[in-house]
């Protein structure tokens, strides 16, 4: 079975007001082992605790979460609450809290991390830094080489919007509803190397690829790849990066559990000599804009004929996809629940659009705290770390 792990970017929040605060700077340090070296404003290397990494990201008003890798559902979806019960008694620490949310219901000015990368990239970028503030889930998934990665990238492709659609939790933008479930999706792809892929066929391709892209002079640096699905430059894995911050952990842990079984599913297609769907790039940026768009509320392209059908057909129709390799992990059943119930109460946007309705965008960030936190371990990180 291979191992898998996750990244959530969460917003830092006013409990109150539900207005961004921008408090990384101040809770990083609290998050590291005593004694660390802290000047500076940088990622995190390495925190006391076994079960959580934590790093700053683009804005100050935010901050990512990291799980080590793991073998199931149950030990991620525990890994990934430590993360956010940790993150959050930071953030008490000096008035704040931290949701899951995509994207910022409230409109205020952002604060760029005083990094010097960023600096440039703002100076190169303008506007997309200034208003770029957006929270996704990134998977990570072992793969045994560079050259499995690649193959699986290029058979895994077609389905990726299906999972855009599975975690929408962005409808607001700086005050205004959006008319989007995943407005993430649409704000995240103004950067130049993001979105989906062409089939690559290979390693060294993939590597010229992304050599032209730096070379163009567009792009900084590799670390700007913003592939739907990438090899992650620090680990042997392929990170899967299209799905938004899910409000509740245990849709963001069943999300995980799908890439992981489509990237063994694509693996042993690979294996098997089956080559990759020969679907255009332009097609699946047809399926991401409506998966982004819809949701589940209406429809999404099929990913075997890309034409519209029912959003609940399509996402149970990927988990049918990949039920060989769930059911030999044992989770096919959770995975088959986990979408039903997703299905029954909604994606993260639909829950948001209840407390706006009775309270405003405050009573969205208020609602969408207490949601972040359900089943998390609380407590601050100062005790959690050092006690």
């Amino acid at each position: 079975m291979r191992t898998f792990g996750a990244e959530e970017e969460l917003l830092i929040v006013d409990p109150e007001s539900g207005r961004l605060l921008a408090l990384a700077d101040l809770m990083l340090p609290g998050l590291l082992p005593p004694g660390k070296d802290v000047t500076g404003v940088g990622p995190s290397q390495r925190p006391v605790h076994a079960e959580a990494d934590f790093s700053y990201e683009l804005k100050l008003e935010q901050i990512e979460t990291q799980t080590r890798p793991c073998l199931d559902y149950t030990e991620l979806l525990r890994q990934l609450r430590k993360g956010r019960g940790l993150a959050d008694g930071a953030a008490r620490v000096h008035g704040g809290r931290v949701a899951a949310l995509a994207t910022s219901p409230q409109g205020a000015a952002t604060h760029l991390t005083p990094k010097q990368r960023y600096q440039t990239m703002q100076e190169r970028f303008g506007l997309t830094v200034r208003n770029q503030l957006t929270c996704g889930l990134h998977v990570h998934t072992y793969v045994e080489s560079p050259e499995e990665g690649v193959a699986v990238m290029d058979r895994i492709r077609d389905k990726l919007a299906v999972l855009i659609a599975l975690s929408a939790n962005s409808p607001y933008w700086n005050g205004a509803e959006t008319g989007f479930e995943s407005y993430r999706t649409q704000a995240w792809n103004r950067w130049p190397g993001s979105g989906p892929t062409m089939i690559f066929g290979s390693l060294p391709v993939y590597r010229r690829v992304v050599t032209r892209l730096v070379e163009s002079g567009v792009l900084m640096d590799e670390g700007m790849i913003y592939f739907d699905a990438r090899l992650a430059r620090l680990h042997p894995t392929v990170e899967v990066r299209v799905a938004d911050v899910c409000l509740r952990a245990e849709d963001a842990a069943l999300i995980s559990v799908l890439v992981r079984a489509l990237v063994e599913s694509a693996a042993r297609e690979w294996n098997d000599g089956v080559d990759p769907a020969p679907v255009p790039t332009l097609l699946l940026r047809m399926a991401a804009w409506q998966a982004s768009n819809c949701g589940l509320r209406g429809q999404l392209l099929d990913f075997g004929t890309f034409t519209p059908a029912p959003a609940a057909d399509v996402v149970r129709a990927l988990v049918d996809f990949v039920a060989p390799v769930l059911e030999e992990q044992g989770e096919l059943e959770l995975a088959r629940e986990g979408v039903e119930r997703i299905l029954a109460e909604g994606t993260g946007s639909q829950l948001q659009r209840a407390p706006f309705r009775e309270g405003g965008l405050a009573g969205v960030v208020e609602r969408a705290v207490e949601v972040t936190m359900q089943g998390a371990v609380t407590g601050e990180p100062d005790a959690a770390f050092r006690g």
